[in-house]
């Protein structure tokens, strides 16, 4: 079996032609499509790049670029909260301040949310038409396994590409319960949030999972009344197990309730408001619900079987580590393949996809590299080796363990929740994996990440200089835990 961390050559047989002869064609123009697009174009080929949504995807226009924005609003309100430690008062009245004595303009944060994404959707569509990517709006489907039909807002087909290569990227829609449509209005799906022009009373989130619990963190920020239905024992089921019980203490101090092992049955709006029903015939009133139930792949409709394209059970599309399909020429990419649902994985299969088929050598995608984050407060990222792999025995290694309590910048800011997780290979030292519960976790899980990446040993991440006081220095240090206990 071919070693995962070595280059895959190009086959021969995937592209007849080369340069300006040969045909991609795109179908979705999010983070898989638009960078896939942009690699094609920059190897010489004429790139068609089909969206009926808008350039970005879900990812840039109803998901990723959106939530973040409004959680930094979010992450403000947390500050302030947590600024009576530092001996921040009102200057009239003497009082600290705290996250309830400030107003939240929802309107124009949801405003700012718009505006952002849509400006990062037009510098896609720039960076696109600068490289000579052709972009056609309308909904693209395979007509067979070498063209693809772009059909009208009516479903009349408006035009047919022949391809060479052909890249599916269409990503995934809400799932939704039968029993709870979706209004857009006080029972909403997470792309429908961004319409609502006040803060919600009380905000029943049901989902427990990554978009769950960063919006119920986000909105308890804000000043909602939260409560989180969870069907599991613990919110951010399949993340670390300690991750997930200081998020829980996080929710419990702030406010949010937490309905563990309850599962919704149906919602439904009440004359000013809404009841989300439990299966256990409980009722929950609230003024607003969000249903974070995951994604469902859109490919319905997309003309796999005409092609002979394989798909699971699920709806995803089959794909092998260079992003291949069943059939020779058509790659998938992104949410649609349920890799990983992430955007930064499915620009890289975009990538992987586009270097394959157009003759490169290309190194496959690695699960084990691949680092993820979860925006609550605090943050969580994690990348490689989990320590139920290790507790499990598929994995052999040491886990060491720091709190943030001991980091001087921690203490400096006030900050005492979080901890510094890294696991490693007890003979070699070799660092497998790592867990970063704290404030901007999403950027200090990058050294980490370089270590997995690069099988880097707890020797050399704890010989690494790190500046003073930062928490970066926890980085290093809870590696120097290693070295200490060989030197003993």
């Amino acid at each position: 079996m071919r070693d995962p961390s070595t280059a895959l050559p190009p086959d021969p047989r995937r592209v007849p032609r080369s340069g300006d002869d040969v045909q991609v064609v795109i179908i979705g123009g999010g983070p898989g499509g638009y960078e896939a697009a942009l690699t094609a174009a920059r190897h010489g080929a004429r790139t068609v790049l089909v969206e009926e949504r808008g350039l970005g995807g879900a990812a840039v226009l109803t998901d990723v670029v959106p939530s973040k924005t409004l959680i930094a609003t979010a992450e403000v309100l947390d500050l302030v909260a947590g600024s009576r430690e530092l001996g921040i008062r009102d200057a009239d009245d003497g009082a600290a301040p705290t996250a309830e004595t400030l107003d939240v303009d929802l309107a124009a944060v949801n405003a700012r949310v718009r505006r952002l994404a849509e400006a990062q959707s037009e510098d896609i569509r720039a960076s696109l038409a600068e490289a000579g990517v052709e972009l056609v709006d309308g909904r693209g489907r395979l007509d067979g396994a070498d063209r693809v039909e772009v059909l009208g807002p009516d479903g009349e087909v408006t035009r047919r590409c022949e391809a060479d290569v052909i890249l599916l990227a269409v990503g995934a829609r809400p799932r939704e319960l039968a029993d709870a449509p979706c209004d857009g209005e006080r029972i909403m799906n997470w792309t429908q949030l961004y319409d609502l022009e006040e803060l919600p009373e009380h905000l029943i989130v049901v989902g427990s999972g990554v978009t769950g619990a960063e919006f119920a963190s986000a909105y308890r920020a804000l000043g909602s009344e939260v409560t989180l239905v969870s069907s599991r024992e613990k919110v951010l089921p399949g993340t670390d197990a300690d991750a997930a019980d200081v998020l829980e203490d996080a929710f419990a101090r702030r406010g949010v309730t937490v309905r563990s092992r309850s599962r919704a049955a149906s919602a439904r709006r009440t004359a000013d408001g809404v009841v989300v029903t439990l299966t256990s015939g409980e009722e929950i009133t609230g003024s607003h619900a969000l249903m974070a139930l995951g994604g469902i792949p859109r490919t319905t409709g997309l003309g796999l079987e005409s092609a002979g394209v394989r798909v699971r059970e699920s709806g995803h599309i089959e794909t092998d580590r260079v992003s291949r399909t069943s059939v020779r020429g058509i790659y998938a990419a992104g949410d649609c393949t349920g890799v990983y649902p992430l955007a930064s994985v499915a620009a890289m299969q975009g990538r992987i996809a586009m270097h394959h088929a157009l003759g490169d050598a290309v190194s496959p995608l690695i699960a084990a590299q691949v680092s993820s984050a979860i925006f609550t407060s605090p943050e969580i990222a994690v990348v490689g080796v989990s320590e139920a792999e290790v507790a499990s025995g598929q994995v052999r290694a040491e886990v060491l363990v720091l709190g943030l309590e001991t980091n001087p910048r921690a203490k400096m800011q006030g900050l005492d929740e979080g901890f510094v997780k890294l696991i490693v290979r007890p003979d070699s030292h070799t660092v497998l994996g790592a867990v970063v519960v704290a404030p901007r976790a999403s950027e200090l899980i990058l050294p980490y990440t370089l270590a997995v990446a690069h099988r880097l040993t707890a020797e050399q991440v704890a010989g690494t200089f790190t500046i003073y006081p930062s928490l970066t220095g926890s980085l290093a240090e809870v590696a120097r835990q290693q070295v200490l206990a060989r030197e003993s």
